[in-house]
């Protein structure tokens, strides 16, 4: 079964995957060319991730700058 692709991830699921990743790096015990296969798939999960929290933090701070008067809108994604 092929891995999903990072973007279509949980945020969580996405950091589990991340840090089985380092640990398996990290051991040493890995082939050269498995380690740079691991470690690309290390580094599209960590820049989705980064991605996903950074959403995050926008619609949190987006919901404490509103006032109670401001008409609430839908978060759209597509304009980072």
């Amino acid at each position: 079964m092929a891995a999903k692709k990072p973007e279509n991830m949980a945020f969580e699921a996405a950091l589990d995957e991340l840090d089985a990743i380092v640990q398996e790096l990290e051991s040493g015990d890995i082939a050269l060319e498995d380690a740079l296969k691991k470690f690309e798939r290390g580094i599209a999960l960590a820049r989705t991730s980064q991605q996903k929290l950074t959403q995050a933090e926008q619609r949190v701070e987006i919901l404490l700058q509103a006032d109670d008067q401001t008409p609430l809108t839908n978060f759209d994604a597509s304009h980072e």
